[in-house]
C-alpha cells in the first residue's frame, strides 16, 4: 500500500536533483545572434529584365548568405532531427517508468485519499502527474530550450526569466489539462463502450475553445501584446487587408525579442478573436517590403480558411486517434494492467499509458502532420505573393527565417521534417511569381 510519506520522499529527491541542476551557472558569455544580413539587397540577377531567370535569381539570393551562417543554421536544424527522436525516447522512458514502478497507481491512491469525489480525484492525479513528469523531463527541457538555443545564438533570455516562463507554462498546463482530464474521465465513466467517440468530440470542442481564447487570455501570459500604431507599417497592411476582404481594424505586435532573436508573424484565434500579429524582431530588422510580404502570407491563412480547415483535419485525426487509443488501451491493459495496478480505462492511473500510446502515434505520423501544415503554408505563400506583390520582400523573409531553418534540404528530408516549405523553395516560388509578373516591375522603372 502506497503512503503519502513515500510519494513525498520520492518527489523531494527529484526536486533536490533539479535544484542542484538549477544551481548550475547560466552561460556567462552567450554567442552572438545567428543573424542573417539585416539589409538584403535585390541582386542583379533578380532585377527585372527581358532575360530574367527564376533559378538564377534564387541562386543569387542564396549567395548573399554567408557560408558560416548557412553552416550554423543547417547544424541547428539538423540537430533538431535528433531532438525529435530523443524527445520520443525520453517520453517513452518516463511513461514506462511511471507504469512499471507503479508510481502512477500510487499517485491515484494518494488522490483518492484527498476526497471521495471522482472529479477531484482526476484533477489531483493530473496535478501530481504533470509536476512529476515536468521534473523528470527537466534535464532534456533545459538543454533543448535553453542551452541549445543560446549555443546557436537564437535566445536572449537569461536563466531566471526563462525558468519563470516554464513555470507559467506549467500553470497553464495544470489548469487546461486538468479541465480536459476531468471532462474525458467523466465521459469514460458515463459511456463505457462508446467513450472513444464522445471523448473525440469533447477533445475537438475543447481544442476549438482553446484556440478561441488563446490570443486574448493565454498569449498575454507570456508576452506583452500591443496594438501597432506606426502608420508607415500599419496603413499598407490594413489597406492590403481591406483589398482582400478582411475587416481588420488593428495590427498587433508582441515583444518576442525578450525571449528570442527569431523573426515571425502569425494568425491566431478565429471568429471575433482572430488576430494578425507581428513580433518586434520582424519590425526591427525587416524591410517594409518584407513586412508586407509576411503579412500577405498571414492574411492568406485567414482568407483561405486555414484555421477552419485545420479544425476539420484535426477533427478527423482526433477521431482516428481515439479509435487507435481504444484498441491500444484494451490490448495493453489485458496484458499488463494487473502488473501496473490499473483498474481499467476509467482509472486515472492509466494516463501514462495514454501518453505512451499518443507518443507512438505522434512519432509515426510526423510526416503526415508536417505535410498537411507545409501544404497550407505553401498555399499561404502563393496567396501572400498575389496580395502583397512583394516577391523580393518574400525572398528577404525566407532568408531571415533561414537563421533557424535549413535553406536547401533534400526532397525526402523536407517531406519528413519540414512543416514549412524550405527556404530555397520559397525563394524560387517568389522569383517564379516575379518572372510571370515582370510587367508590374518594368512599368515602375
Amino acid at each position: 500500500m502506497f503512503s503519502r510519506m513515500r510519494l513525498a520522499t520520492e518527489l523531494c529527491c527529484l526536486i533536490c536533483f533539479c535544484a542542484t541542476f538549477l544551481a548550475t551557472p547560466a552561460l556567462a558569455q552567450p554567442p552572438g545572434p545567428n543573424e542573417m544580413p539585416s539589409v538584403i539587397q535585390v541582386p542583379a540577377e533578380a532585377q527585372p529584365s527581358p532575360h530574367f531567370d527564376p533559378t538564377e535569381a534564387t541562386n543569387a539570393y542564396l549567395a548573399q548568405i554567408p557560408a558560416d551562417k548557412t553552416a550554423r543554421s543547417d547544424a541547428y536544424f539538423e540537430g533538431g532531427y535528433w531532438m525529435v527522436l530523443w524527445d520520443f525516447v525520453y517520453g517513452v522512458v518516463v511513461a514506462l517508468l511511471l507504469l512499471n514502478l507503479r508510481w502512477s497507481a500510487r499517485m491515484r491512491e494518494l488522490a483518492e485519499r484527498v476526497t471521495r469525489f471522482k472529479t477531484v480525484h482526476t484533477f489531483v492525479y493530473w496535478l501530481q502527474y504533470l509536476v512529476l513528469t515536468t521534473i523528470l523531463a527537466f534535464p532534456l527541457t533545459v538543454y533543448e530550450d535553453y542551452f541549445r538555443e543560446h549555443k546557436y545564438g537564437l535566445a536572449t533570455q537569461t536563466f531566471g526569466p526563462w525558468l519563470v516562463d516554464q513555470l507559467k507554462g506549467l500553470g497553464v498546463g495544470v489548469a487546461l489539462g486538468g479541465v480536459l482530464a476531468m471532462l474525458l474521465f467523466g465521459v469514460v465513466r458515463r459511456f463505457q463502450r462508446t467513450w472513444w467517440i464522445w471523448g473525440a468530440v469533447v477533445t475537438m470542442l475543447f481544442s476549438i475553445f482553446t484556440a478561441l481564447v488563446a490570443p486574448v487570455y493565454i498569449v498575454p501570459i507570456f508576452n506583452k501584446v500591443t496594438r501597432l500604431d506606426d502608420p508607415k507599417i500599419v496603413d499598407p497592411i490594413l489597406s492590403m487587408a481591406r483589398a482582400n476582404g478582411i475587416r481588420a481594424k488593428d495590427v498587433y505586435k508582441i515583444d518576442a525579442s525578450r525571449r528570442s532573436t527569431r523573426m515571425s508573424a502569425n494568425v491566431s484565434g478565429f471568429a471575433n478573436t482572430m488576430r494578425i500579429t507581428l513580433n518586434d524582431n520582424l519590425l526591427r530588422r525587416g524591410s517594409p517590403e518584407e513586412i508586407q510580404a509576411v503579412m500577405g502570407h498571414e492574411m492568406g491563412h485567414y482568407v483561405m480558411n486555414h484555421i477552419y480547415k485545420g479544425i476539420m483535419f484535426n477533427s478527423i485525426v482526433t477521431v482516428l486517434a481515439f479509435a487507435y487509443l481504444y484498441w491500444g488501451l484494451v490490448w495493453a491493459l489485458q496484458r499488463w494492467g494487473e502488473k501496473w495496478q490499473i483498474r481499467g480505462v476509467g482509472d486515472t492511473a492509466v494516463i501514462p499509458l495514454v501518453m505512451l500510446l499518443a507518443l507512438i502515434l505522434g512519432f509515426v505520423t510526423t510526416p503526415i502532420m508536417n505535410t498537411f501544415t507545409r501544404t497550407q503554408e505553401y498555399e499561404a505563400d502563393m496567396y501572400g505573393l498575389n496580395a502583397s506583390r512583394q516577391p523580393d520582400g518574400f525572398a528577404q523573409a525566407a532568408i531571415h527565417l533561414g537563421e533557424y531553418r535549413k535553406m536547401n534540404p533534400g526532397p525526402i528530408e523536407e517531406w519528413f521534417f519540414f512543416d514549412h516549405p524550405s527556404g530555397r523553395n520559397r525563394i524560387y516560388a517568389a522569383m517564379r511569381w516575379k518572372a510571370e509578373n515582370l510587367r508590374l516591375f518594368t512599368a515602375q522603372q
